[in-house]
């Protein structure tokens, strides 16, 4: 079977007899066995799958199906599936079967979608690489020794090696968009308030979002749309009703692009990347758009206010792991003080521990205000700079990544340089705005790489169509 890069060559296939959804589902679970020594999946969902194509392909028989009969979707195991393990990839969840669907898990298969698995990813959300994990690292599709991003790394690789259609990640700083970028997907983070988070398992609550990772902008806007909107369990979404995300119309309008100079100065970014970001910009305005060089003179504050801002989340919401209602207890506990104490420190890995203290110091008295208020204070501060650049262009234009996907280990060693990883993604979370990294480039060693797209809050419509632009163009 050839490897499918749309739901609409696959719709077209299945309308025409071509193949059948227990043929697709069949086809991705192959593949899954075949590079199973990958550790992008953490538990396969083939017999429900299955189960599933097969009332799919009855419901095409009698034309009923949903808008997404035949998506084949993979999710990263942060998101609840009724009667399966959910883990956040830690031991502290050990054992730990959801009771309930999350709601883009109800809204998915409300509409024909096909859940084939869980996937793996950084513990609890947190890492850049996927090294994090308690269940062993995620291979990259093209080179085993290198990483595949993080925190959504298993999500991202399991579209890039041809394991399913799509696949949901979630990107608190850039856990969506950094993996696309190093596995040469399309990867989507909404604007906060778009998606709701019921059923997530949080890491920091204002900045997590929920998105598509695909191979065509058209398949992330048809799974945007379906997974958004408002909804009861979740108080911070918006409550406008979601918008048909899958008609963008680009009918070549001329655009106003702002491109951030501090970004393409900054020391680190590849030089082939640098290359490319250029000669994006040139053929751009060789095209008639209009493109404006934009200092953003707060690019060195962006990282540090992430950091500040998420572990003190991170800090408050992972308290709930405590060793005593559910998940991973330790054997070496004698009283309640040890239980906490073990199940805690031998639950949780060195990242996550890292934060969790981080979190707790910068919330802690004497220190709230020198921290937490002012990091509270940079964000509003980096939001209006943000948006008044936004409010006299349509987009900024910037890398996704520094490099292209690194070796297993390299940045390991120094945390400092593993969060700086996220120096292109976190502007986007912090100030809610939405963002997309499009596989637009292929390195000199063979990697790709992508360039990245922020627009205004809730012009994702106009986003995927400028999105789709480039890609044409690609």
């Amino acid at each position: 079977m050839i490897k499918y890069h749309s739901l609409a060559a696959i719709n077209a296939d299945l309308q025409s007899g071509k193949i059948t959804v227990t043929a697709l589902v069949n086809h991705y679970l192959k593949n899954i066995a075949d590079k199973k020594d990958y550790n992008i999946f953490l538990e396969v969902f083939a017999d429900d799958a299955l189960a599933q194509a097969k009332l799919i392909d009855e419901k095409i028989k009698n034309k009923t199906a949903g808008k997404l009969a035949g998506a084949v979707i993979a999710l990263k195991d942060n998101i609840s599936v009724k009667g399966k393990k959910l883990s956040a990839s830690s031991k502290i969840l050990e054992g730990y079967t959801s009771l309930y669907n999350a709601t883009v898990v109800e809204r998915l298969l409300a509409h024909d979608a096909i859940i084939i698995g869980r996937t793996n990813c950084d513990e609890f959300a947190m890492g850049s690489s996927n090294e994090n994990s308690a269940f062993g690292n995620v291979h990259h599709p093209l080179d085993e020794s290198r990483v595949p991003g993080g925190s959504s790394g298993g999500s991202a690789a399991a579209v890039a090696a041809d394991m399913c259609l799509a696949a949901l990640g979630t990107d608190t700083g850039g856990s969506i968009r950094q993996p696309a970028s190093f596995c040469g997907v399309v990867g989507l983070k909404p604007t906060y308030g778009t998606v709701s988070r019921y059923g997530i398992i949080a890491y920091a609550s204002s900045f997590d979002q929920v998105g598509p990772l695909t191979h065509s902008v058209a398949d992330a806007a048809l799974i945007l749309e379906t997974i958004a909107g408002p909804d009861e369990y979740d108080s911070t979404l918006s409550q406008k009703p979601a918008q048909k995300f899958s008609e963008y119309t680009n009918k070549n309008p001329k655009y106003k692009i702002a491109y951030l100079r501090d970004c393409l100065e900054k020391d680190g970014l590849d030089a082939e990347i640098k290359n490319k970001m250029l000669a994006t910009i040139e053929q751009l305005k060789a095209d008639g758009h209009e493109l404006t060089a934009v200092d953003f003179p707060f690019l060195d504050y962006l990282v540090p206010a992430y950091y500040v801002l998420t572990t003190a989340e991170a800090s408050s919401n992972l308290s709930r792991y405590d060793g005593i209602r559910y998940g991973y207890r330790s054997k070496n506990a004698t009283d309640l003080e040890s239980t906490y104490k073990k199940s805690r420190s031998e639950g949780f890995g060195t990242e996550v521990k890292r934060r969790i203290m981080l979190g707790t110091f910068v919330l802690s008295a004497g220190y709230y205000d020198a921290y937490y208020a002012k990091g509270q204070k940079v964000r509003r501060l980096l939001q209006n700079k943000t948006l008044e650049i936004l409010n006299q262009h349509q987009f900024i234009l910037l890398p996704t990544t520094p490099g292209t996907a690194f070796k297993f280990g390299e940045n390991s060693a120094d945390p400092i340089k593993m969060y700086l990883e996220d120096i292109f993604t976190v502007q986007s979370n912090l100030t809610g705005i939405p963002a997309i990294s499009l596989p637009l480039g292929t390195h000199s060693n063979g990697l790709p790489y992508g360039i990245q797209v922020m627009a205004n809050k809730f012009d994702e419509k106009n986003l995927f169509a400028f999105a789709d632009y480039l890609m044409q163009k690609k």
